[in-house]
């Protein structure tokens, strides 16, 4: 009985080191946002609609602006877009760059 003990504290150390070591191959991609900051300026409606509070909607709204009134010198000229406003710019601001 003793060895059947071991061996299921064993096998659930295994499974959770297994876990552990796939979600920190998955890490990584999870935080790709953090390594590249996404230009407002020249990035297309797929890889804005990445960022965080944006979307695809927002992102469309993001690149009509652009387009219309010109480029984004920093994070509060994406006031500028409707249902973009301060919490939204205060969560982006590291995530973007112009």
């Amino acid at each position: 009985m003793k060895g059947m003990s071991s061996m299921k504290r064993h096998g659930r150390g295994l499974a959770q080191g297994l876990l552990l070591g796939a979600l920190l191959a998955l890490a990584p991609l999870g935080m790709a946002q953090d390594l590249a900051p996404i230009n407002v300026n020249t990035a297309d409606a797929e890889l804005l609609a990445e960022l965080p509070g944006i979307g695809p909607s927002r992102a469309a709204a993001i690149i009509e602006e652009r387009d219309a009134n010109g480029a984004f010198e920093n994070t509060e000229d994406l006031t500028r877009v409707s249902g973009i406003g301060p919490a939204t710019v205060e969560g982006l601001a590291d995530q973007v760059e112009f």
